[in-house]
């Protein structure tokens, strides 16, 4: 069997220079880590139920590497993002609350809002140009990233697949000016014009781009009947391999477009769900999952072949909640597919927010282990680090996110009285239940969703009802008043922003101010 030793740095190879290096003096091994981020999955678009019961749906999608990866770790029931995709990047990469980054609706065109638009609110001058490590640039939150913070400690920097942290023609739209050492197919765009390498993922054959969305740096893939799922996955494979002769630790930031519209068929796949009796749009959706975990396999495997898997670290997330409240380019029952949980991306409601994760980490954490816990996208940037052993670090912005190390190696539970806050002050665009100018905090059991526009305020236990079906805000008042204070209270020290009301111009009332 071959092996590599990239995971090894040379104080820890004294045959490599004989003499030199005291064994006394080797370190401990640091772990290699792959991100796997997903995109717009939905928490039951998976054969892995993470659910106290199996669905319809885990039953229609096939993720066996997915089960393959819980069998290996961890799987966590109540992780939480943002409900849209550039607020939960930001907030990984940043390790801010997105009320205090404040990038809270999904960026493209530089100083281009891409908020819906209402006859009763003015949407705030949100950070419509993403994060950037530099200064002066406006509307941008400036930050230290934590991609930067792992090569400044001496790891391997990759990013595979989908950015979306910067706005076109700003600093932070390319991973490179992001901390990373190589970039593979990123870009400002947050999604793809096209899965299919015969159309050039969405390039003309001059090179000239036919979409905003046209996905960069695979030329060489074009035309030659490869998903973009797997293109990616080869140039993953192929960053490791070169990675081999650098003698360090390296960081693999696996950004999958999938499962992001367009909902291209992925040929590999289609025909077996059209035999499964799956419509045509749900025969292409649950072949673009598993084209997503072939390649979670695909990647598994190869760390396996070269000996990598007992000092890797691999993280399974999604950004946000699965598209479900997109009409026309779904049919059928997997229009639901968020079930049990209400609406989804875009929505305060959990199904905008809740996410599949799953960690393996061979030796720290207990195979086969669920988590009931919650967490939450920023907390990614400080665990990363301690992970990484990287303990005095510096950064310009405030980490609001908390290290869950203690829940993979169950040691004890920061998420006991613990609170999680969101702040989406836009409108994203799409109609459907949760999703608007709203504010929200989770705390034990229960959840408080505020509407800026209205001022209206839903209350619910998430434990009992996790569908988000009963409003219990009427009879719980005194709840509803401690949990609108510790919300206000937090959007104002983060210095959050809210609409205001186009008829008088004055700002929406803070949730604790009705």
């Amino acid at each position: 069997m071959k092996t590599r030793s990239l995971i090894l740095p040379l104080t820890v190879l004294p045959f490599i220079a004989p003499g030199i290096i005291q064994a006394a003096d080797t370190p401990q091994k640091r772990p290699n880590i792959v991100l796997f981020m997903v995109d717009d999955m939905g928490w039951e678009d998976t054969s892995l139920p993470f659910w106290k019961e199996r669905t319809q749906y885990n039953d229609i999608f096939e993720t066996p590497n997915m089960e393959r990866l819980a069998q290996r770790g961890m799987m966590f029931t109540q992780a939480y993002a943002s409900s849209i995709s550039s607020p939960s990047r930001c907030s990984l990469f940043t390790g801010s609350n997105a009320a205090r980054h404040r990038v809270t609706n999904w960026t493209l065109e530089k100083d281009g809002s891409n908020d819906g638009i209402s006859d009763i609110i003015e949407l705030p001058e949100w950070n419509v140009n993403g994060i950037c490590q530099v200064s002066n640039i406006p509307k941008t939150y400036q930050a230290t990233s934590l991609a930067q913070l792992l090569k400044d400690n001496g790891y391997h920097t990759i990013h595979c697949g989908k950015a979306h942290l910067g706005a076109r023609n700003t600093p932070g739209e390319n991973p490179y000016h992001m901390g990373f050492e190589v970039n593979i197919a990123g870009h400002a765009g947050g999604g793809p014009a096209t899965y299919l390498s015969e159309e050039n993922f969405g390039f003309r054959a001059d090179g000239q781009a036919n979409s905003r969305f046209a996905i960069p740096g695979l030329e060489k893939y074009w035309g030659k009947d490869i998903f973009l799922t797997e293109a990616l996955t080869q140039e993953a494979t192929l960053a490791l391999d070169k990675a081999s002769q650098y003698e360090q630790p390296f960081f693999l930031y696996m950004a999958h477009y999938a499962v992001h519209v367009p909902i291209d068929k992925d040929k590999r796949f289609y025909q077996h769900f059209i035999n499964k009796g799956l419509s045509p749009k749900e025969a292409a959706y649950a072949a673009l999952v598993k084209g997503m975990d072939k390649s979670l396999g695909d990647l598994m495997d190869y760390l396996d072949k070269y000996n990598l898997t007992d000092n890797t670290i691999i993280i399974f997330m999604s950004d946000n909640g699965g598209l479900a409240a997109e009409p026309g380019w779904r049919d059928g029952k997997v229009h639901t597919q968020n079930y049990p949980l209400n609406s989804g991306k875009g929505s305060a409601y959990e199904g905008g927010i809740r996410e599949p994760m799953i960690i393996s980490w061979p030796g720290k954490v207990k195979p086969q282990s669920k988590c009931d816990s919650y967490l939450i996208i920023e907390d990614f940037f400080p665990t990363l680090l301690e992970m990484a052993g990287i303990k005095n670090y510096k950064t310009i912005q405030k980490v609001d996110g908390k290290s869950f190390m203690p829940l993979l190696l169950q040691t004890g539970n920061p998420s006991e009285r613990r609170s999680l806050f969101w702040n989406c002050p836009n409108i994203w665009g799409p109609t459907g239940p949760g999703i608007g100018a709203t504010c929200s905090i989770r705390k034990g059991d229960w959840k408080l969703v505020y509407y800026y526009e209205t001022g209206n305020k839903e209350l619910f236990n998430i434990k009992e009802d996790i569908g988000e079906k009963h409003n219990q805000a009427a009879n719980k008042q005194k709840l509803v008043k401690k949990l609108s204070k510790e919300l206000g209270s937090f959007l104002r020290k983060a210095n959050g922003q809210r609409p205001s009301f186009k008829a008088t111009g004055l700002p929406c009332p803070w949730p604790d101010e009705i």
